[in-house]
């Protein structure tokens, strides 16, 4: 049995990534299941998905603890989630980034691959959906399915919810992915830590809204807890400011659903630790002073 870890967030398609791995390696006459795990996540929030393909029918259930190959839909992840987590000796990473496999550092030494599914997504796609192309890299990474397999699972799943045209250009996002990628190894040397869980119960919870701020040995929870998540890794693009044509009508700051623009004095100043590159901002300006960029 082989089983697949997706690490992505969500509105990346971390999901359907994994359902059309199954539906591919179906395809090939194997055994598959797909399977999510998030809670209550807010669009850019990491999330987790699962495949396993077998040549006999499967009966697990359970999360996938240790995975032969681990997929990572934002390189962002990689300061904040312990994406090696059990994985097996020999298994395989493979990463959506810029840089070369030897210049990333999981923290273990491991075969691993790189491509920059965001600039394909955005090239054949027109938007920063990684997932088919993140599968298209890894038919090269692993050898796992075929391209060709990859190609009729993400025409299953994407063409059945989304239409048969939107089908077609994720499978071609796939093919031009594989052709990119690089594969190569990485040698860990940063010291990996495992985020400590915490769970609440009725005792700890703040009553509504008007409650304080807690600290945890996990962190912070309850109102403005955010604060200790630096939301703005999540951003695809970021919002490029031009301050002589800023009328300083502050629309941007009304609109901001993170409260990350302030006004200074005569010009408009952007938090970029906690801007998640929504655009609304740029959206929303009379004067088109914002204009958003990778």
């Amino acid at each position: 049995m082989y089983e697949v870890r997706f690490h992505g967030r969500g509105g990346q398609g971390a999901v359907m990534a994994a359902q059309a791995l199954a539906s591919a390696a179906h395809a090939e006459g194997g055994y598959a299941t797909a399977f999510p795990f998030f809670g209550a996540e807010r669009r850019g929030a990491p999330v987790l998905a699962f495949t396993r393909i077998d040549e006999k029918r499967i009966y697990r259930k359970t999360q996938v603890y240790e995975p032969d190959f681990v997929v990572v839909l934002d390189e962002g992840l990689l300061e904040s989630v312990n994406v090696v987590e059990g994985l097996k000796k020999g298994g395989v990473v493979l990463v959506n980034s810029t840089r070369k496999p030897e210049e990333i550092d999981v923290g273990i030494d491991t075969k691993l691959a790189t491509v920059d599914a965001t600039s394909v997504a955005l090239e054949v796609l027109k938007q920063p959906a990684t997932n088919s192309s993140i599968l298209g890299a890894l038919a090269k990474a692993t050898g796992l399915v075929k391209i060709e397999s990859i190609e009729m699972g993400i025409m299953q799943v994407f063409g059945d919810r989304l239409g048969p045209k939107i089908g077609e250009k994720n499978a071609r996002a796939a093919r031009v992915a594989f052709e990119r990628t690089v594969v190569g190894e990485s040698h860990g040397k940063r010291v990996l830590k495992t985020a400590e869980k915490w769970l609440p119960d009725v005792n700890n919870l703040p009553m509504g809204v008007a409650g304080v701020a807690m600290k945890t040995t996990a962190g912070a929870v309850g109102p403005g807890s955010f604060l200790e998540n630096k939301t703005g890794s999540w951003k695809v693009f970021k919002p490029e400011y031009d301050e002589e044509k800023c009328t300083m009508c502050n629309f941007c700051w009304f609109y901001c659903p993170e409260g990350c623009i302030y006004r200074k004095d005569d010009r408009m100043e952007f938090d970029m630790d906690y801007c998640k590159g929504c655009g609304i901002c740029a959206n929303e300006c009379p004067a088109e002073a914002i204009n958003m960029v990778r």
